[in-house]
């Protein structure tokens, strides 16, 4: 077993445990490697220790950890954030349509759906004020932070 300290470009540090560095670079170049804060794919290996593990010796299945409480996601557990992530994924992203679409769903113009994009602060205050229910996503959820 080999424990890497690992770190996407964004700065998140976190730790992943591997059967060998072989291992590592194969769940890396299936994107399987993946930042537990930002969700990035490109993480880097930094210097680490090898913790070895006494032959026989059950081993859970190589992935990367989540990061220390210091680091972690406004102290939601990790499951939690896969979870929020999976749900933003099964919208539709309308982009800067967002305003029109949500009016067109809550006027029943348009079919009832789960819709997420982009809306100025005006565009914003205007559907609040029209009574049409939404709120903002934080970037840790959307994967449009960088």
């Amino acid at each position: 077993m080999i424990v890497f300290d690992l770190r996407c470009p964004h700065g998140h540090a976190f730790e992943g445990w591997f059967a060998s560095g072989e291992e590592f670079t194969r769940q890396q170049d299936a994107g399987l490697v993946r930042c537990p804060v930002c969700d990035d794919a490109h993480v880097e290996r930094q210097p680490s220790a090898k913790v070895r593990v006494r032959k026989g010796a059950a081993v859970a299945p190589a992935t990367a950890t989540a990061p220390a409480p210091a680091e972690s996601v406004a102290g939601f557990p990790p499951e939690l954030i896969a979870k929020l992530r999976e749900i933003v994924r099964n919208t539709e992203d309308v982009g800067e349509r967002f305003p029109e679409e949500a009016r067109k769903i809550h006027y029943e113009e348009a079919e009832k759906r789960s819709i997420r994009g982009k809306a100025s602060r005006e565009e914003a205050e205007a559907l609040a004020e029209e009574g049409i229910e939404f709120a903002p996503l934080p970037p840790i959820l959307t994967g449009e932070t960088h």
